[in-house]
């Protein structure tokens, strides 16, 4: 993992058409802005984790629900 300093108002690059800006800080909390293509999915960490404990939990379902079927 890269880990930098940044002041507000300063940037970050990811590749050629990524730019992550440092908007405010206050505390233990930082805002940042994210300026990226529409084809770029920028979702956070937490929800992308739901989402694939979600999925799991259906196919799971789904599997014991077959399995009852037979």
């Amino acid at each position: 993992m890269l880990v930098l300093s940044r002041k507000v108002g300063e940037t970050i690059w990811i590749g050629e058409n990524v730019e992550i800006v440092i908007s405010e800080v206050q505390g233990e909390q930082v805002k940042i802005g994210i300026r990226a293509p529409r084809s770029i999915n920028v979702i956070r960490g937490e929800l992308r984790q739901d989402v694939l404990n979600n999925n799991t939990e259906a196919v799971v379902t789904n599997l014991d629900l077959l399995k009852k079927q037979k």
